[in-house]
């Protein structure tokens, strides 16, 4: 299974020279099967989906968009997807059960339609599909998809864990653990679902865009700290993280001296844009 790093950044965009060794690009992963000659499994759709097509060689995709929620910063590359927006693209969007109720392309719709922005979902060119899931274990693309809602302030979001049947990788960009108390260290409670999530994967992407000091002062927005996606991984058994969702502020020095608080196991690595994870 071949993972690709489209975008690394969370809540917003960071261009600039200060940014340019782990990317500005907001949250997006392409999934792709072992010899296969494109990724059919995209998780998320930040500005980084607009790096996806350059994966497809000129081609359209012909696969799965996985949302986790809603947020800008997870959904405004959409219309900027190149390979998407084609006459001959097949493209399934999937994203969680609303608690209202309301369908998927309505959902879409409120921050992409006029006076929000020009166009609404399904003017997207090529055959798009667009659903909602509940919690659970289903196939998709040939992938086991594990799905379990995590807290995550502002909407309903899950978290994901991937499997080809050989190996496996926990996906989890935004997360509140707070939401459940300090936890036995103070960087949030390691509830049930993200314990299922982490359980036997070889590698865990995780919501890091906090320092440990800055939990308290930044809650509103409802993220994690490093601290926490190490713990989460050794109570877990996963041996390897990838600190993810970098806070857009945060320079190339900054996450570099942030991971030399890290050592020892599990192995701790920052996410980069434009790298590649084979497992």
């Amino acid at each position: 299974m071949r993972i690709d790093l489209c975008g690394v950044r969370g809540s917003t965009a960071a261009p600039g020279a200060e940014f340019l060794r782990y990317g500005g690009h907001t949250s997006c992963v392409t999934v792709s099967h072992d010899g296969a000659d494109a990724p059919t499994l995209i998780l998320d759709a930040g500005t980084g989906i607009r790096t996806v097509s350059a994966l497809l060689g000129g081609g359209a995709f012909a696969g799965t968009i996985l949302l986790t929620h809603l947020h800008w910063d997870h959904l405004q590359g959409l219309p900027f997807f190149a390979a998407g927006d084609r006459e001959d693209s097949h493209v399934s969007l999937l994203m969680p059960q609303q608690p209202d109720g309301a369908d998927a392309v309505s959902v879409l719709a409120r921050a992409m339609s006029p006076p929000h922005f020009p166009m609404e979902p399904r003017q997207l060119r090529g055959a798009w599909s667009f659903g909602s899931i509940e919690p659970g274990e289903r196939q998709i693309e040939g992938f086991t998809v594990m799905a379990r809602e995590i807290p995550h302030k502002g909407g309903r979001t899950f978290g994901y864990r991937i499997s080809d049947g050989r190996s496996s990788f926990t996906y989890m960009p935004d997360h509140r653990p707070t939401a459940f108390g300090a936890g036995p260290e103070g960087f949030g409670e390691y509830h049930d679902a993200a314990l299922e999530l982490v359980a036997g994967s070889d590698l865990l992407l995780h919501d890091a865009q906090l320092l440990r000091e800055e939990l308290e002062a930044e809650q509103l927005f409802g993220h994690s700290c490093g601290e926490y996606a190490l713990g989460l991984a050794r109570r877990g058994g996963c041996p390897a993280v990838l600190l993810f969702h970098h806070h857009p502020d945060r320079t190339d020095a900054a996450l570099e001296e942030l991971v030399g608080r890290f050592a020892g196991d599990p192995e701790v690595s920052l996410a980069a844009q434009g790298a590649v994870v084979n497992l």
